[in-house]
């Protein structure tokens, strides 16, 4: 069974993209501290765009990685499948620090009213998968808050162990300076190694445009932030429909 844990440790951060959960680089638009006019009424918020599975599922299935080969769309069965399968594995995760869990609490719920599809990409060539998720919500504070308080965590969580699967993984992150044509961006190197001496390196970048998030991971044993362009790329493709 040994040989079955490095999908395991790659879990927590595929699950982090899939729900769209990320560090909030404060890119968004700050809020004037003037007064407003009594004379001018504030105006009406544009109800926001709505996405079925099936919408973003077709987003997901024009994108192509840099070699040209186009994302295979996961069913939305499978995805389903497997945060049900991340649900159960993060339940029994321990954390050091403790604060870290928050990463299994604050993921483990996916907003009722959210719709959500994933796509994938594989290069035997250099031993490297892409995992593109895209999640709408209704609510785009709801979305904006949940990233402020993934922001929140990771201060105190650029290093981190968490056992789970009879193995302790230890995760190094460090923030990149990558960008995307969203609202806001995200974009951090995570350096996982196994206490079997297994090893695996994800870069983890997500947009968010209005409701609309869209995260890539690149994973694999040599993966750097040279894979950013890569990966601003798809995601912007889709934020480029919000």
């Amino acid at each position: 069974m040994q040989r079955r844990i490095t999908p395991a440790a790659l879990l927590l951060t595929a699950f982090l993209a899939l729900t769209g959960c990320g560090t909030n680089t404060g890119t968004e638009t700050a809020t004037s501290s003037s007064p407003a006019s009594s004379a001018t009424p504030s105006p009406t918020p544009s109800p926001a765009k709505t996405y079925t599975d099936a919408d973003l599922s077709s987003l997901l299935s024009t994108l192509k990685d840099s070699q040209g080969r186009p994302l295979t769309v996961v069913p939305a069965a499978q995805i389903d499948q497997g945060i049900i399968k991340a649900k159960e594995v993060l339940k029994n995760a321990v954390f050091t620090p403790p604060a870290c869990n928050v990463f299994a609490d604050s993921n483990s719920q996916i907003p009722e009213d959210s719709t959500y599809a994933a796509g994938t990409t594989v290069s035997a060539a250099d031993k490297t998968a892409i995992v593109v998720t895209v999640i709408a919500l209704k609510d785009a504070k709801e979305l904006r808050d949940h990233l402020d308080a993934s922001k929140k965590a990771s201060a105190a969580c650029s290093n981190f162990t968490v056992e789970l699967a009879g193995q302790k993984i230890t995760t190094e992150v460090q923030e990149v300076n990558a960008q995307t044509k969203g609202d806001q961006s995200f974009a951090a190197l995570a350096k996982q190694s196994l206490s079997t001496g297994e090893k695996q390196t994800a870069l983890t970048m997500t947009g968010i445009k209005g409701n609309l998030a869209a995260t890539a991971v690149k994973a694999g044993p040599d993966v750097t932030p040279n894979a950013g362009p890569e990966l601003a790329q798809l995601i912007d493709t889709i934020l480029a429909h919000g």
